[in-house]
């Protein structure tokens, strides 16, 4: 395999517009060949990647979640972890999951990883070890400019108050907060919210509600840019199906949806503005159809992720690492459980 500083330097990066940038690498006869490439070209994919916020790399002879393994250790050899669980996943071990185990014919909306978390994942890592017939591309979008799309109006409303999450744990919508905080102890959730600058409330029959302000804009501890990074709009109940929603709110009412959001000061946005957000995601979103052996990088700062619906078997693992603590993003809003008051 070439080595060389040259053959490091001639990296070729396809770029077509609506699509991720795509690395084809040279033919590997094994993965250990796939491996030593990772290894020569981890420096020059790593800087394509802060430029572009993601890159596709084809062509590895990656197969199962032992090799996804080991091409996750060149390029993200810090790991993260999954913090305040909200999906659920199937998890391989050695910090390799399933992408998400939702629905093949429910879509997952645009989202960056973990952003209601105090330290969240820097760059996410998908592999294709079985593409689906149809459909199910991770779709991926640039945030920097969809903070430029934002409308101005709404932008500095986010930018003053920042977001607000409340969440509702449950055995029979989203997740139960045994497995949300991977504990069975409500002591052991109090002290993490606590630590956490989580508010919380155990309401009927021991169920758990939370609150946290965070956030909505932060800048990149590496480029310097100012990217939007929330989950806003993709858990606000405009953004729910109408026959889901109407189910969720005559179920549990206004206030117990499993997921909800406000802006910072409290305040709901109408479903127009609401609207208008998720038109700014559709604008940016890029996607590419699978192979076996693609692998997916996604600055998880840079680029927000999702997934299309999809037919036939799909198997996508994810890999999360290079942490980073949201007070090293120069965040615009200090994170709190209590709305903002200017």
């Amino acid at each position: 395999m070439p080595t060389s500083n040259a053959a490091v330097m001639d990296l070729q990066v396809t770029k077509a517009a609506g699509k991720p940038p795509i690395v084809v690498t040279p033919q590997c006869e094994s993965l250990g060949e796939g491996i030593e490439w990772l290894e020569a070209h981890q420096a020059v994919l790593k800087d394509e990647l802060l430029r572009s916020g993601c890159l596709m790399v084809r062509g590895l002879p990656v197969r199962d979640a032992a090799d996804f393994a080991r091409a996750r250790d060149v390029l993200l050899p810090r790991r993260a972890s999954y913090k305040e669980k909200a999906t659920p996943r199937t998890d391989f071990g050695e910090g390799v999951f399933s992408s998400t185990d939702l629905p093949a014919a429910q879509p997952i909306r645009l989202h960056n990883e973990n952003s209601y978390t105090l330290d969240f994942p820097g760059v996410l890592l998908f592999g294709c070890v079985i593409a689906p017939e149809e459909g199910g591309a991770t779709t991926v979008g640039d945030m920097r400019e969809a903070l430029r799309l934002v409308p101005a109006q709404l932008r500095e409303r986010f930018a003053r108050a920042g977001w607000l999450l409340v969440r509702n744990y449950s055995e029979l919508a989203g997740l139960p907060w045994h497995k949300s905080f991977a504990t069975d102890d409500p002591a052991v959730v109090e002290a993490y919210c606590d630590e956490n600058v989580i508010g919380y409330e155990w309401v009927s029959e021991g169920e758990l509600r939370t609150r946290q302000r965070r956030s909505a804009i932060v800048t990149h501890p590496v480029t310097g840019e100012q990217s939007w990074f929330n989950h806003f709009a993709f858990w606000n109940r405009w953004s729910l199906d109408p026959d889901v929603r109407d189910v969720l709110l005559e179920t549990y009412g206004d206030d117990g949806l499993p997921f909800d959001t406000y802006v910072g000061d409290g305040t709901a946005l109408t479903r127009d503005e609401v609207d208008a957000l998720n038109a700014v995601y559709h604008q940016v979103t890029m996607r590419e159809t699978y192979q076996p052996g693609d692998l997916l990088m996604v600055d998880n700062i840079l680029c927000a992720h999702g997934r299309e619906s999809f037919r036939g078997d799909r198997k996508i693992l994810v890999a999360m690492g290079d942490p980073i603590e949201l007070s090293a993003c120069r965040p615009t809003t200090e994170p709190s459980t209590k709305i903002f008051e200017e």
